[in-house]
């Protein structure tokens, strides 16, 4: 189930991102992020009530929800024509609350979970790079940084495809490519791709900017 989370997940940052880019216009990106949303504010309402007291599936099941709200507010804020800061903070708590699960998957989660260690790692590479993301999120829609749309949509639609699509296609079909080899991979990439979006599009840090209109800072993740 985790693996087709990841799925989709990587489909709604691939397709918001765009839009941040500016790829995609308007409110295209509604249907995506409603979906998405749904998803992944009902899934982990039903891991959580089948869990049966199990830590490990109560706790990778909670970090669905802030991924779920997040779309759900993209998708609220684009059909209503939403002022974006309130998205902007709440991508800030996100942000904070993905540190603590990327350390906790990198500290434990083989032990917590009684599944290979290679695991945790990938979780913990994957949340580190949400927390990234999110917080670009912040700087993007609370603090007003227009310079940073593009930077961010171009990172944001990198990850859809290796912090999503990537280690979705290994967990559903080939499980056995998952090794600590690849998550590492993975990370270098997320990395380097940050480096060189960065170098390319050369975001700057100036006095806050006057935001375009909301249906441009359609965050995704």
């Amino acid at each position: 189930m985790a693996a087709v989370g990841l799925l989709y997940v990587g489909a709604v940052l691939f397709v918001n991102g765009l839009a941040l880019f500016g790829l995609v216009k308007g409110t295209s990106m509604i249907p995506m992020n409603l979906f998405v949303g749904i998803l992944q504010v009902v899934t982990p309402f039903y891991l959580i009530f089948t869990a049966d007291g199990d830590q490990a599936v109560i706790v990778g099941a909670s970090g669905l929800f802030l991924f779920g709200f997040t779309y759900l507010y993209v998708a609220m804020n684009n059909a209503f024509d939403l002022d974006g800061t309130g998205l902007g903070w709440f991508s800030l708590f996100v942000a904070m609350a993905a540190v603590v699960y990327a350390w906790w998957n990198f500290a434990n989660y083989s032990a917590l979970a009684g599944t290979d260690s290679a695991v945790g790692d990938l979780l913990g590479v994957l949340w580190s790079s949400w927390a990234v993301l999110w917080f670009l999120f912040f700087v993007v829609l609370a603090l007003g940084k227009a310079s940073f749309t593009r930077f961010t949509g171009a990172w944001c639609a990198a990850q859809g495809i290796y912090t999503g699509f990537v280690p979705a296609i290994v967990l559903l079909n080939i499980p056995d490519a998952l090794t600590t080899t690849l998550v590492w991979i993975i990370a270098a990439v997320s990395v380097g791709s940050f480096l060189v979006f960065w170098a390319v599009l050369r975001p700057r840090w100036q006095p806050r900017e006057t935001p375009p209109a909301p249906t441009a800072y359609s965050a995704g993740a």
